[in-house]
């Protein structure tokens, strides 16, 4: 009980001194299960769900990286740029089909 609390406290505190970056996180995550969804089911709801939440991530990485510089810029911008391109790429292939 006490590892659930630490990690329930870690979540609130996240949350509150840098939100930008737990809904980046958030989003990262639900992007994650949709597109393990996708790929467990073949229904594509659910892989341009994920895709749009990856490219909604990736830009408001770019944003904040661009007003708020971090000490991992380079890195983080590389990262969101990867990710960027990988969800552009997922929706000219799934474009093809339709």
């Amino acid at each position: 009980m006490r590892i659930l609390h630490f990690w329930w406290r870690t979540f609130i505190i996240s949350r509150q001194y840098n939100s930008p970056r737990f809904i980046e996180l958030l989003m990262l995550s639900l992007a994650m299960v949709m597109l393990l969804v996708a790929g467990g089911t073949d229904k594509w709801p659910y892989l341009v769900l994920g895709l749009s939440y990856v490219v909604g991530a990736s830009i408001s990485i770019l944003v904040r990286e661009a007003f708020l510089p971090s000490h991992q810029q380079r890195l983080t911008q590389i990262t969101a740029v990867l990710l960027l391109i990988i969800s552009l790429y997922g929706f000219a292939d799934l474009a093809r089909f339709f």
